[in-house]
């Protein structure tokens, strides 16, 4: 009867550890191009002892990451009016895909607490990895060209500040505009001046068809106000926009005034700003990290 107690009381110990579950962190930070997750083991809680049961919580961390993460990727915003789970009711993606892009992740092994009561694992996904899967043309898009020559000056760059709330086109409100992986740019006469097609697919593979940055990144103590890799990007010359307004059901995508949307097109180094990515999208820093 005692050992029939015993393997009793272990046993629900067991099943009372299944039905614990993890604690589970993510966040998307836009201005890193990166997601963070994080899943945490609360062992007592779970039936499990060390040192023996080290192997088994790594175990379980391992086979829950996948499925805790999964809803999380599925609402990953794509463009203004789609998420990934969007795309793959649609049949755009399989569905196969989100686990594909959990273990895309760079993962740093689960480590004990302090007090050897909770174990933890880290998992880091590149935005970019996620993007890439859905650049899939072989050449970049036409980009419209004036009918009338516009003096337009050589830039090396385009920057355009977006961090407060704006008028919402269409709409009688305001609002902050959000990223997106695809972001459009539309001016004022709502003609598409840039959308992920826009870029060349190898370059929108490598580091994004955009980059956020928040509002300091661009007035940095150097000639062009920027420095490192944002500088690399844009150049010593950047064309600095003011957006008008936000577009979108989600409000991704920044309108900006026509005659500067003249200043892009009218020359085609400057069309190959578009073509290479050089784009830099200013959002309030609030919105950069979900």
């Amino acid at each position: 009867m005692k050992k029939f107690l015993i393997l009793f009381f272990f046993v629900l110990a067991i099943l009372k550890g299944f039905g614990q579950e993890p604690d589970f962190q993510f966040s998307v930070n836009w201005e890193r191009q990166e997601i963070h997750a994080a899943v945490s083991l609360h062992l007592a809680s779970m039936g499990i002892g060390l040192p023996m049961g080290r192997t088994r919580g790594e175990e379980r961390i391992a086979a829950e990451y996948p499925r805790l993460i999964r809803p999380r990727l599925l609402a990953v915003p794509v463009d203004s009016s789609a998420t990934l789970g969007d795309l793959i009711d649609r049949g755009e993606l399989p569905l196969s895909a989100p686990a594909e892009i959990a273990l895309s992740a760079q993962r740093i092994p689960p480590t004990l607490s302090p007090d050897l009561e909770s174990m933890s694992a880290r998992y880091t996904i590149s935005l970019n990895t996620l993007g890439a899967a859905l650049l899939r043309h072989r050449r970049p898009a036409e980009i419209d060209r004036t009918l009338i020559p516009v003096p337009a000056a050589s830039y090396t760059g385009i920057i355009i500040i977006a961090n407060e709330e704006l008028p919402l086109h269409g709409r009688n409100t305001r609002a902050l505009p959000l990223p997106c992986l695809f972001p459009k740019i539309w001016d004022t006469e709502m003609n598409l001046i840039y959308e992920r097609n826009t870029v060349e697919a190898e370059i929108g593979q490598s580091r994004g068809m955009i980059r956020y940055v928040s509002e300091g990144a661009i007035f940095r103590p150097t000639p062009s106000g920027l420095e490192g890799d944002l500088a690399d990007l844009v150049g010593p010359n950047p064309l600095r926009i003011i957006a008008r307004e936000v577009f979108g059901s989600r409000p991704t995508d920044p309108v900006i005034d026509r005659a500067d949307a003249l200043l892009i097109i009218a020359t085609e180094g400057n069309r190959r700003l578009l073509r290479e990515g050089r784009v830099v999208l200013v959002l309030h820093e609030k919105a950069l990290v979900e």
